[in-house]
């Protein structure tokens, strides 16, 4: 698995080779934009992105890396707003990490990643036989969404989010079944992360108000 790490602190770069370095994977490292876009290839298994980066900002690199390349992108970061972590998720980025971080998590991230990359995620099920139909199409096929008849743009993880509420619109999906079907885990810090896509995904379906939470349990596409 050969991983590319766009950081420009020597200390951050050092540790974070030795723990992916002891779990197998190959490294090449970036320090600056410039560096990353030049060692971008189809070759790439993983990119981990740094956005403070010293000649331009990160989030440049990372719209720039997801239209060069399929390879799961990361970004680690010690931006941890929300409006950071969604636009960051709205560029294409896979996981949104935030420093400081402890390895094991950036570690089970990464995994988790890539097998749902791996895993080909349009292979999602079609909607039930006599769901309820909703304003929001999903056409998993194709890989297209749509709410009231609007075309929706979305990334390969909120595309994937979606399709798994509309299989079952009305049908309230619980926290850990939508995360242990798209990580793989039920490691509880995705929760987290599901939030931030979750409220991304909203964003680009509005005005329609289509994906509701139940509080303390899931999420649940509304229907009619």
């Amino acid at each position: 698995m050969r991983v590319l790490i766009v950081e420009d602190d020597d200390a951050v770069v050092g540790a974070l080779s030795a723990v992916l370095l002891h779990h197998g994977y190959e490294i090449r490292v970036a320090g600056t934009a410039a560096e990353a876009l030049a060692a971008v290839d189809d070759t790439l298994d993983v990119v981990l992105l740094d956005l403070g980066l010293p000649d331009r900002d990160g989030t440049h690199v990372c719209r720039r890396i997801r239209t060069a390349t399929d390879a799961a992108l990361l970004i680690v970061t010690a931006r941890d707003d929300l409006r950071s972590r969604v636009h960051g998720l709205d560029l294409g980025a896979d996981d949104y990490i935030v420093k400081p971080y402890d390895s094991r998590e950036l570690l089970a991230r990464l995994n988790a990643v890539v097998r749902r990359r791996t895993a080909g995620r349009a292979l999602l099920p079609e909607p039930a036989p006599g769901a309820q139909q909703c304003r929001v199409k999903v056409d998993v096929g194709r890989r297209e969404a749509s709410v009231d008849g609007r075309s929706v743009r979305l990334t390969r993880l909120e595309f994937d989010i979606l399709a798994l509420l509309a299989r079952s619109p009305g049908v309230v999906m619980r926290y850990e079944q939508i995360i242990s079907e798209l990580w793989g885990t039920s490691w509880r810090g995705a929760q987290r992360t599901l939030q931030v896509h979750i409220a991304s995904v909203r964003g680009k379906l509005a005005p329609a108000d289509t994906i509701e939470t139940v509080r303390g349990i899931g999420y649940r596409l509304r229907a009619g």
